[in-house]
């Protein structure tokens, strides 16, 4: 089984069309999947618009009386889909973004690559490109200066991209005898390496696989806002990235 996690805050412009994209392709993927939606307080009609497509997709919708952003979302999702799975070793779980950013097609060499042996599987984003509201790119430039070590070390080639597949027995080891979040921070680069940082030590195999981010897609302005995240990306210059039996900076593969 194939968990699609999708947290989403005002995204009723978005959602339909992206839970119709996501189903063609694990249809035409051939493989058997659940798409997990979390509906963090949203006031657009987010809702509503999940309320139609309840009784046509394989779908669980979750929901939040009070938002309580990115970290806190995905982290739900994560922990559903690890109480959901009859197959840990097998079954996956991968995040997507609720805005249309994500491609859904990168879901399928998401998959694959962790099918070929991998417990997370990791998209990179070499270039933003054109389309990338300039926010983003300065941060995607200061990022790297601002983390050091923390950036140049860690055990996939983009530790900010939230596109990601974990092996659900590598979630399910993280959560193991704790009752702590996997993630909590609402910024979602925040969230991403919080998360990153708790399964990593219990993934043998992680891979990074480049991925393109389609920012003339969403229907509103990104809500990035660079100097909050920076500020907060610095707690975590200090961080180790060790994988079993690897040193910190042996734990980068980059998928073929």
């Amino acid at each position: 089984m194939i968990y699609v996690c999708i947290p989403t805050h005002n995204e009723a412009g978005t959602i339909g069309p992206l839970l119709w994209k996501v189903a063609r392709v694990m249809r035409d993927f051939g493989r058997e999947y659940h798409l997990l939606v979390l509906d963090d307080a949203s006031t657009d009609g987010t809702s509503e618009a999940l309320g139609r497509y309840d009784q046509l997709l394989p779908l669980t919708v979750l929901s939040e009386a009070e938002a309580r952003g990115y970290g806190a979302a995905v982290d739900r999702l994560l922990k559903h889909a690890v109480q959901a799975s009859d197959y840990p070793k097998r079954d996956a779980a991968v995040v997507v973004q609720g805005d249309l950013t994500d491609d859904p097609a990168s879901i399928v060499d998401l998959v694959k690559t962790l099918e070929g042996g991998s417990d997370v599987v990791a998209g990179s984003i070499a270039q933003p490109g054109p389309d990338c509201p300039r926010p983003l790119r300065w941060g995607r430039r200061l990022a790297p200066l601002v983390l050091g070590a923390a950036y140049r070390n860690a055990p996939v080639e983009d530790p900010l991209c939230g596109l990601r597949a974990y092996r659900i027995i590598v979630v399910k080891k993280a959560l193991r005898g704790t009752d702590t979040s996997l993630a909590s921070a609402r910024e979602p680069w925040v969230a991403n390496l919080e998360l990153l940082q708790r399964v990593a030590g219990f993934a043998r195999r992680v891979e990074s696989l480049p991925v393109g981010l389609r920012y003339h897609l969403p229907v509103r302005a990104s809500r990035f806002r660079a100097i909050p995240t920076l500020r907060r990306l610095l707690e975590f210059r200090s961080t180790s990235w060790d994988l079993p039996g690897e040193p910190p900076a042996g734990g980068r593969e980059q998928a073929a």
